[in-house]
Parts: C-alpha cells; structure tokens; sequence
C-alpha cells in the first residue's frame, strides 16, 4: 500500500472504535503507529483528525496513508483446525441464531477460553459457528467453565460493539438459578459485598475486600428464595447488577449458603450428599438485553443433566421462578 486511500466503514462496522478497525484492516501496524499517525493527522475520519477510541458510523470514510507493502499484508491466520466430531458438538448448543448474535447453552465443565492445562474450549470452536456470515463470531461476555446456560455471541463487529455498550452500561437482565446449602435470611435482598482477588488481579480465587483495599471492586447481587427442601437447601434466583469473577458463588456463600457442588467457596458444607450430584449448580437461565438490531431480545436455556437430576429429587417445579423477584426494588 503506497497511496492514500479512503476506506469506507461498512454496515458491519458501524458503531465500531477506530482503533480496532484499524486492527481489522491492517493487523500489522502497531499501536503505537498508529497513535502517531493519529497525532500528526496522517489518519483521519472524513477528513477530521480523530483518536483511537472515536466510534465510526456507516458510511464514513478513513484516510489511511502509505504504510508499506509489509504493513499493509494481512495478518496470517491461525489454523484452528475444529474436528468434525468438535463443530457438530458446538453447533448442537445453538439455541438462538440471527444475522447479528448467536446464543449458546453452555454446558457445565465446558471453558469458555483456553488457558493453562485447558486445550479444548468453546474460543477454540468458534470457526464452526461461522454459517452464513463473512467472520468468525466473537465472544461478548463469560460464563465460568463449570456454570452453565446462556452465552451469547456476536455474529459482527457491528453487533459486538451494541452488546459490549449494553452489558457496559448494564442494560441487561441476566438470571442465574442455583441450589444452595441452607436457607437464606432474609428469603429475599440484596448482596452488596465488594470483592477482591487473592495475591492480586491476575489471580482466581475472589474474597470479601476489606476497607481500603486497592483491588477491591464493587459486586452487587439480588437474590430471592424461589422454594426449599426442608431447611437444608433451597433453590434460589440470583440477578447480578455487576459481572465480577466468581461472584455469584463468592456472594452465596458470603451469606451462609454455599452453592452445591462448589469446594472452592463452600469447602465440604457445599456436598449435601445422597442422590444430590456432586457438580457445580450453578446456571445461567436467562438473558434480557437491547439486540443489536433494535429491539428488545429475551431468551432462556434448559438446565444441564445434573440440576434436573436434583429438581426432579426435589420435587421443585420451574415455573415456580416466574415471578422471583417479584416486590424487589431493584
């Protein structure tokens, strides 16, 4: 590329920040080049300087100087290489597909990012969920490897943005259901408990922060009793306002009930024992949320295996939580 050139934004790209534009079309121009291409008015959006972090809009135009015929190649791509046996698994979890989003049921004990020891994902799956679309999808949020339920995906750069600003500025309602150890006092409230992460940000274990903690970060859930076996445990509807790691577990068991089938937090107290599964219960049921096209969009998953094992043991019936939060101010 050794001209000026003026690319127009795209329907797909609409709403998306220069600098990953930027990092789209040419994903071997540094950062910091572009900063200073930016700084001295090399890169500029309809003919006006701009920042990194300005928003585009269909149909504007970027001027992009000469970078370079080394600049401007395309990055080489990844070989993901998603077996046959792997594709038609992840697109079995497709609960929900349109032209912008993509939600899957995740199941309990699937990652949903690689990390350490962990080689088999649903990141690494993500070519197989391309269908119809010019681009891979692309994560919008996380679930925990052993939580399961509702994860939503974009199907573009476009819609990516939308979903980003919506759970950003917390235009979304999302239900979890979970079985925990014990019965709340009150049945019904409000989890405000900041957390923090032992030996820092980067680690996994999250703790109730204490006064004056530079780490901590505000967490807040509603939670409301949606029915009881006995007094020994209870099945319960959590709505995080916030989406901090762990923090549905970490705040069930701050209040005296651990969630089943959780060590990490509720140590031996979280296997009740009998017929109850061992695994986490922990699920994500619903989500409420602005869909990138417009409207409002609503969508809920099954349980996994092991939580209807315990719902039939327990005689709960699911339309029970109809009306959960019922008389809450939230």
């Amino acid at each position: 590329m050794n001209e000026v050139a003026q690319i127009a934004v795209t329907s797909d790209e609409d709403g998306i920040r220069l600098d990953r534009w930027f990092r789209r079309h040419f994903p071997l121009v540094t950062h910091g080049r572009l900063e200073k291409l930016l700084r001295t008015g090399q890169v500029r959006v309809d003919g006006a300087r701009a920042k990194a972090n300005v928003r585009l809009t269909q149909g504007q135009f970027v001027r992009v100087p000469p970078l370079g015929e080394e600049a401007a190649k395309p990055a080489p791509k990844a070989d993901r290489g998603v077996s046959e046996q792997d594709a038609a698994f992840v697109r079995s979890l497709v609960i929900h597909k349109d032209k912008s989003i993509l939600v899957l049921n995740k199941p309990a004990g699937l990652a949903v990012q690689g990390g350490t020891k962990t080689e088999r994902h649903i990141d690494g799956m993500l070519d197989a969920l391309t269908f119809d679309a010019a681009e891979r999808p692309r994560l919008v949020h996380r679930l925990d490897r052993d939580t399961s339920g509702v994860l939503l995906l974009a199907r573009t750069a476009k819609a990516a943005a939308a979903l980003a600003r919506s759970f950003k500025e917390r235009d979304t309602r999302k239900i979890y259901w979970a079985l925990v150890v014990g019965v709340p006092t009150p049945r019904q409230g409000t989890i405000d408990l900041a957390l923090t992460k032992e030996g820092g940000p980067r680690a996994e274990r999250v703790f109730a922060a204490e006064k004056g903690d530079e780490n901590a970060r505000s967490a807040v859930t509603h939670f409301s009793t949606v029915a009881t076996a006995s007094y020994k445990l209870a099945w319960l509807a959590m709505m995080p306002l916030t989406g901090r790691t762990h923090q549905l577990r970490a705040h069930a068991s701050a209040i005296g009930t651990p969630i089943v089938g959780d060590g990490k937090y509720g140590g031996v107290n979280a296997h009740p024992g009998g017929e109850i599964p061992r695994k986490l219960h922990l699920h994500a049921r619903s989500i409420d949320i602005a869909h990138p096209d417009g409207k409002r969009f609503f969508i809920e998953a099954e349980m996994p295996p092991h939580m209807k094992t315990s719902w039939k043991l327990l005689a709960f019936d699911e339309r029970d939580a109809r009306d959960a939060f019922d008389g809450l101010d939230a």
